[in-house]
């Protein structure tokens, strides 16, 4: 967990009883494709009249027409799939995600994996747009509209030797150090490929999980799945950064599409290397167990300090609102630094790394209680760089060295994948790298 925010976006807009859209997060690859899908048109305002009393109440239920009304609830946002960066990266936090990671068949190689990647492409394109799959659609979620769905997806360390392309695999993504606080299940991290799935409607989301699950047929199998959550969008009466499980406001100094340098710390440039990651990503994703019985037993004013932050409003112990500058060395009427030199926040601070950045866009999750009575639940951390060797690993390691936040967590999975552009009109995601 670092002291980030999750930036505004604008990559979900409604969609209109004509099926246009209007604004993207990203820079469309091209024009999206105009049309009407029977999600965009969705139920009706009183679209029965019941009749009482006298000649009505023999003749029963009467059916009073009225016209079609387009949905305009969270429902009819739509993200867009033909951009030129991936949805799900800098798209607002969703209230629903699913991660998985496949590993490609016995057999399967390069030829099986464009199969899969032409396949996956298409129907998340026709989930994306409120369109049921184009086989075997299971009307899960027939009744709703496209709910702000995403998938994003990417390429693991071993992918490349599996489909014989390990002169196209970038150095960035060489494996992760070995962290002194890693317990990492092997089984729960890495993998061939990487999907991530988010929406703002539950079964949305589970929907475009089945889809893709099943799109993999015999070309790859899920290797693990990791299932999380957020707040639903307008829960709170105005906009406001994320709590965690913790009940901490979690990521207050994230990197803003509005700042200058924003494209240049988390995607790779146009022009850089290797070719086919032009307007791509690299995904660090963590599955964070937070020791929530131990952190809840510390007093408010306790856990203030291993945050370095007030729990009320995220506004830092040295006074003002959520994103004042935080004084790093002010101290108390003893002398005592405010923010203690171990605190979560100083440390990853991006002025305190060497301006090392992430976009964090995290899932919390919540999978039941252990057989001791603990809750597993924590962070589905997932940070998006240009390249993690100078944006996850510094950062990591410094808090390796000293975080007061670490005795109330546990990093128990790990995984790294390098997330391409997205896709032009007609291309399928990872194209340019399979067909190279």
């Amino acid at each position: 967990m670092t002291d980030q925010q999750t930036p505004p976006s604008t990559a979900s807009t409604p969609a209109s009883a004509s099926g246009a859209t209007s604004g993207a997060a990203s820079e469309p690859a091209s024009a999206p494709p105009r049309g009407l899908s029977r999600r965009r048109l969705l139920g009706t305002a009183g679209a029965t009249g019941l009749v009482l009393g006298g000649a009505g109440a023999a003749a029963g239920y009467t059916a009073a027409p009225a016209a079609a009304t387009p949905l305009t609830s969270l429902g009819a946002d739509r993200a867009m799939f033909h951009v030129k960066h991936q949805p799900g990266i800098t798209t607002p936090l969703q209230a629903r995600g699913h991660l998985l990671a496949f590993d490609l068949a016995a057999g399967a190689g390069r030829k099986e994996a464009a199969a899969l990647l032409r396949r996956w492409s298409d129907t998340a394109q026709r989930l994306m747009a409120g369109e049921p799959a184009a086989h075997g659609d299971t009307d899960i979620a027939r009744d709703a509209g496209p709910s702000s769905l995403t998938v994003t997806f990417g390429f693991g360390h071993s992918f490349f030797a599996r489909t014989g392309l390990e002169k196209q695999r970038p150095t960035a993504l060489d494996p992760l150090p070995d962290f002194s606080s890693d317990h990492l299940d092997k089984r729960r991290s890495d993998g061939d490929l990487w999907v991530q799935i988010g929406a703002n409607d539950a079964l949305v989301a589970f929907h475009a999980l089945r889809a893709l699950q099943k799109e993999a047929g015999s070309a790859a199998r899920v290797r693990w799945q990791m299932n999380g959550f957020n707040r639903t969008p307008g829960a709170t009466s105005r906009p406001r950064t994320a709590r965690n499980l913790m009940g901490q406001v979690d990521g207050t100094r994230n990197p803003k599409p509005s700042e200058d340098d924003f494209d240049k710390r988390i995607f790779v440039p146009a022009s850089g290397e290797p070719a086919w990651m032009a307007n791509g990503s690299y995904a660090v994703v963590r599955r964070i167990r937070m020791l929530l019985d131990d952190w809840e037993k510390l007093s408010t004013h306790d856990q203030e300090h291993v945050i370095g932050r007030r729990k009320a409003d995220g506004a830092p112990l040295t006074g003002g609102g959520e994103t004042s500058a935080m004084d790093l060395e002010k101290t108390d009427s003893e002398g005592n630094l405010v923010v203690p030199l171990n605190a979560h926040a100083r440390i990853t601070r991006p002025d305190q790394n060497g301006g090392a950045a992430m976009l964090r866009r995290p899932f919390s999750f919540h999978d039941g209680i252990d057989e001791d009575g603990t809750p597993d639940a924590g962070l589905l951390f997932i940070a998006w760089q240009a390249d993690p060797l100078r944006g996850f690993v510094p950062v990591q390691r410094k808090l390796d060295r000293g975080d007061a936040l670490s005795r109330y967590i546990r990093h128990e999975a790990s995984g790294l994948f390098a997330v391409p552009g997205g896709a032009v009109e007609g291309e399928y995601v990872g194209q340019r790298l399979l067909e190279a």
